[in-house]
């Protein structure tokens, strides 16, 4: 195929050490906020990388709803392939794969649940379509047909809606909340010409005033 043999020159823009900011979080909004300023189609889309109880590794793609001083927050079912993982090995790797402007970051860290709290309050936000679905939907378990799903959708948006055509609250399930990743590393990457690509690491430590180092790797 033609296109496993191209190649694109990804420029002379670089990425070093003295434009970085001393707070991996504060670098990575930095990015984020350029990225969605070159106008990539949902930028907060994030590559999740989980190992499964039996050891095999899994991903998916999902979307990256907050970022703080904890970590990376997302929201998925508990009961989902990446849930079960979760559970049995609560780590995992991050990738924002930023193509068009030639960047990406890894991060990888330690995951733990958001607070029901935390959970029920950004389930509120969702449109009324996405909280019947989530309620609705056994992710990852298998399903006869696309069908069959939608009749589940139908029944529940039928359940609660009063005869007056008044909407009853949707409410988070107890089997679906928010995730938090608490990174122990986070690679920032830049494309460049002949592929010698910038490669800039943080790595969490106690050893210094922002508590974190950060190492320039080859490409």
């Amino acid at each position: 195929m033609d296109s496993l043999a191209a190649h694109n020159d990804y420029g002379d823009a670089a990425l070093d050490e003295g434009s970085l900011d001393a707070d991996p979080f504060a670098q990575f909004r930095r990015w984020l906020a350029e990225a969605e300023s070159a106008g990539l189609e949902e930028p907060n889309a994030m590559v999740v990388g989980t190992v499964d109880p039996d050891g095999v590794p899994s991903s998916r793609t999902v979307l990256l709803r907050g970022v703080d001083d904890r970590g990376f927050a997302f929201y998925s079912n508990y009961g989902s392939r990446k849930g079960l993982a979760l559970a049995t090995n609560p780590s995992a790797s991050l990738l924002f794969p930023w193509y068009p402007v030639h960047r990406q970051v890894i991060v990888q860290g330690a995951v733990t649940r958001l607070s029901a709290e935390e959970s029920d309050a950004y389930f509120a936000s969702r449109p009324r379509g996405s909280r019947l679905a989530a309620i609705a939907s056994d992710q990852s378990q298998p399903i006869a047909s696309r069908a069959e799903l939608e009749r589940r959708v139908e029944q529940l948006t039928a359940e609660l809606t009063a005869e007056d055509g008044t909407e009853r609250a949707a409410e988070r399930p107890a089997h679906w909340g928010g995730y938090v990743v608490d990174p122990h590393r986070i690679e920032f990457w830049k494309g460049r010409t002949s592929r010698l690509h910038d490669r800039l690491v943080y790595t969490r430590t106690a050893d210094t005033v922002t508590g974190w180092t950060v190492t320039r790797l080859q490409p």
